[in-house]
């Protein structure tokens, strides 16, 4: 079992006025996340002023972003943010061509391919066998995104983030029945979570702000 280790935040930035907040948080955060789908064609004009580590992702619509194009033009997305200075790229299990995408960037970025479920959570072997399908992709990490429609579905992701702790994994659940799965994910194995920069700029259903997640931690004594 991997020793338990600093929680680590990822801000997630949804258009081009939440600059200056990323940069107010740099102190407090690990990495970003860049939001295409969200942010639109201007996305470049704000990565080069990141002070950390940024994930590119143009999350599909079926999956709960706002992206409608096609998946060859989101591909394409990625691969010019990674020329951009991309750290990591996050691609869909989904998408077709996802497998091509990883071995075309082993060596230059870091991938994420990731599941989201946005009508429930299925059983901890059900999601342990998504994880195995990301990982035969050639995943660095593995994403496994679900919704909380009961308070136990929080251990599930819980249990799953434990169980691949070692192997690179991103595990917790979405909508405010998930909170606490967003908050203990990193104490439990995963690599990161997620926070949005201000109330009303979140990313995902039940997302935190980068506030909230470090005044809990630092309750907590994790910080």
């Amino acid at each position: 079992m991997a020793p338990i280790s600093l929680p680590e935040i990822c801000a997630c930035i949804t258009s081009t006025g939440d600059l200056e907040a990323a940069l107010a948080v740099r102190d407090e955060v690990s990495l970003y996340e860049v939001r295409i789908d969200l942010i639109g064609n201007d996305w470049r004009s704000i990565v080069g002023s990141l002070p950390r580590p940024w994930i590119a992702c143009n999350r599909v619509a079926s999956e709960g972003g706002a992206a409608v194009c096609a998946d060859d033009d989101r591909l394409a997305s990625l691969r010019q943010a990674v020329e951009a200075g991309a750290h990591t790229v996050d691609i869909e299990l989904s998408t077709g061509g996802a497998g091509a995408l990883v071995a075309d960037l082993k060596g230059r970025a870091e991938t994420i391919v990731s599941y989201h479920d946005t009508q429930g959570t299925g059983s901890e072997n059900e999601l342990a066998d998504i994880v195995a399908r990301e990982r035969r992709l050639g995943a660095d990490v593995c994403k496994v995104v679900t919704t909380a429609r009961t308070e136990g579905d929080n251990l599930t992701v819980l249990r799953l983030a434990r169980r691949f702790s070692n192997e690179g994994i991103v595990a917790l659940a979405m909508g405010p029945l998930g909170m606490p799965s967003r908050v203990l994910a990193p104490l439990a194995g995963a690599r990161f979570t997620y926070a949005s920069l201000a109330s009303g700029h979140e990313s995902a259903p039940g997302q935190l702000t980068v506030g909230q997640l470090r005044a809990i931690y630092e309750t907590l004594g994790v910080i």
